[in-house]
């Protein structure tokens, strides 16, 4: 029985760090860390008693939740490449335009989570929020958050990632609209950052507007990777896809360019998935937005240079276009500090943009 302890313990204390770092440090999850920790030190009080080669075994099996833990640590990433920003490109928005952040609810983690170095017992929410851009060429969704059928999406996920994420759903962002007397037909599009569960479940509720994605991201779907099960369960999405002309914008070779005002602007940034993009936005005040999409899960995946943890960093296809887009990111950032970036699911991120209506 000893050695089954010595064994058991340290794979349930590794369990236990991912599924603090997954939910956060609510009470119900620390209770059976302190459980979890006794039967730890227990168990390797035991080795003396052990043969060589068991001792050895439950030594092994000890190292699992410390090289785990190893992976939250701080670590700043840097990227040996130049990025030729430019100058602000010209914007003329029309009056009309305005901006407003449409909560559709939130997920429940901790900051290590979002970024290395950040702590297990830090809480933060995740927020699930969609963007509505007022033109008069036809308004845009960025991003379409929760929708009222997101508990069947995230059912079309892995039980593993089920099992480690807690969430509420508040109004969709079709409610809000129309709890507002919102017409909807001023919505042109819903342009997707990327394609995973909670930017696109919202987009299920609107199967009259099209969701634009470029041609990398639709093939990205229409594959068999697990991460785009809920988008391939949306039998109502109307897809149309866009193109990118080759003209530089703020060091990137190409973009598309919505309205042909500069107002919103579309810049490819593959690594979380193959078709992820930043999409900019300037307003008539000259205000200027990056939504950066899930190039960071927390704002100090830019501002400290701190990827995800290895953990997580399995949700992104290519963690070295990540790296080297927000590498970029920070640069814009530090070149241009009047323009805000937006990371979708921080909700500081969001502070500066009116909630509508």
């Amino acid at each position: 029985m000893k050695w089954l302890l010595a064994c058991i313990a340290p794979v349930l204390l590794a369990a236990w760090i991912l599924f603090l770092s997954a939910h956060g440090p609510a009470s119900w999850v620390l209770l059976p860390g302190i459980l979890i920790g006794i039967a730890c030190a227990a168990g390797f009080s035991f080795l003396r008693s052990f043969s060589p080669a068991l001792r050895a075994l439950s030594l092994t099996l000890y190292l699992l939740p410390l090289g785990l833990l190893s992976t939250y640590r701080a670590s700043a990433f840097s990227v040996s490449k130049d990025f030729d920003i430019g100058a602000l490109p010209l914007a003329s928005a029309p009056s009309e335009m305005s901006i407003a952040q449409l909560p559709t609810g939130v997920t429940y983690r901790s900051a290590a989570f979002g970024y290395r170095g950040g702590s297990l017992f830090e809480p933060r929410v995740f927020s699930m929020t969609a963007i509505l851009l007022k033109h008069p060429k036809g308004d845009l969704l960025i991003d379409a958050g929760f929708g009222r059928d997101i508990a069947q999406h995230l059912a079309t996920l892995p039980l593993p990632f089920q099992l480690l994420t807690r969430y509420t759903l508040n109004k969709t962002a079709r409610e809000q609209l129309q709890s507002s007397g919102y017409d909807l037909t001023r919505l042109r599009a819903i342009i997707l950052t990327h394609s995973h569960w909670d930017h696109i479940s919202g987009a299920a509720d609107f199967p009259e507007v099209p969701v634009w994605i470029p041609p990398a991201e639709r093939s990205f779907v229409q594959g068999e990777d697990v991460t785009t099960g809920p988008a391939r369960s949306i039998k109502s999405l109307h897809i149309e896809e866009y193109r990118f002309e080759a003209r530089p914008y703020l060091g990137f070779a190409e973009s598309h360019d919505v309205y042909g005002d500069g107002a919103v602007v579309i810049v490819p940034a593959p690594g979380h998935t193959p078709g992820s993009v930043i999409v900019f936005v300037t307003l008539p005040d000259h205000k200027r937005y990056a939504f950066i999409g899930d190039l960071a899960w927390q704002l100090e995946g830019v501002t400290e240079q701190e990827e995800r943890p290895f953990t997580q960093r399995i949700a992104d296809f290519e963690p070295r276009l990540v790296r080297e887009h927000l590498a970029h990111m920070a640069a814009i950032s530090a070149r241009y500090p009047e323009m805000t970036l937006v990371v979708a699911h921080d909700p500081r991120s969001f502070a500066s943009i009116p909630k509508w209506p």
